[in-house]
């Protein structure tokens, strides 16, 4: 059959997004791996489907390049925003989202009545290990793990999916190819984790941050909106960073607030819309 789709992506973290108001999709997991490749599919690091909701405006349904099913995509839940208003599924600026990580309420900035950048309430942090899961008793912070016969200084965040974060002194030499796949699989996260790989630019009251980051079933990716929200929890509480910081990816920059006042991460960036067709599944 041919599939209609439209391209998007949040910093340069790019899906293939199916208005399934419109279309039923089979089998997500083996349109994913076909969509995905570069050379082959369209080119995405996963698909992202945009279906009804009962308890909200629509709901996301996100699969990673492999086919495997993804809890929460913070890059991916501002494109679903923007095409949900920009095509009419919901012309509102507040916007809720269901997700396999529960509702997400999205604030539209709205110009020419076309989306160009929201702000999403990600919710409270989880740092209860069982919540990756992971293998290890206890709050894992700045915790030294063995992965595959090396030392790394490992915290643990959950956003709706699992990662670890660790500090290093230059993301450009960071072994985020050779780590990154190696930690993804290791015994001690039974269901895969995302690795961010993290140097601090400039500390407090500049707060800025620059990450590179390994994907549970993408790889690495151009940048990852709850990996950045993670980052920025880990950075708090390892003293690296303050509540309110920037967090430079390789595809762009977000801006990431972990509020006092309600525990609530709040992740702020762009929302890009690339172009739609129709690829044979």
């Amino acid at each position: 059959m041919l599939l209609p789709f439209t391209k998007m992506h949040g910093i340069g973290n790019d899906y293939v997004y199916v208005d399934a108001f419109q279309t039923t999709v089979e089998d997500p997991p083996a349109v994913a791996r076909v969509v995905s490749p570069r050379r082959t599919g369209v080119g995405s690091d996963g698909l992202i489907l945009i279906a009804p909701s009962e308890i909200a405006d629509c709901r996301m349904e996100m699969y990673n390049a492999d086919g495997s099913r993804g809890e929460m995509c913070g890059n991916g839940i501002r494109c679903v925003g923007k095409y949900a208003y920009d095509h009419g599924l919901a012309r509102r600026e507040t916007l809720r989202v269901e997700t396999d990580a529960g509702v997400k309420v999205l604030n539209l900035r709205v110009r020419d009545d076309r989306v160009y950048e929201v702000t999403v309430d990600m919710g409270e942090p989880n740092l209860d290990p069982s919540s990756l899961p992971m293998t290890a008793g206890g709050k894992m912070v700045d915790a030294p793990v063995e992965i595959d016969g090396r030392t790394v200084n490992l915290t643990a965040v959950s956003m709706g999916n699992p990662h670890v974060v660790t500090f290093v002194e230059s993301t450009e030499s960071a072994p985020v190819t050779t780590l990154g796949p190696k930690a993804e699989h290791d015994a001690l996260f039974p269901r895969g984790v995302n690795v961010e790989f993290v140097e601090v630019l400039a500390p407090a009251p500049s707060a800025r941050l620059r990450m590179r980051v390994w994907e549970r079933g993408s790889g690495e990716t151009a940048a990852c909106g709850t990996g950045a929200c993670a980052v920025a929890v880990a950075a708090v509480l390892t003293g690296r960073g303050q509540r309110d910081v920037q967090v430079e990816l390789l595809g762009g920059a977000l801006q990431i607030e972990w509020r006092e006042s309600d525990g609530h991460v709040y992740m702020t960036g762009p929302a890009a819309e690339v172009f739609s067709g129709e690829i044979e599944v």
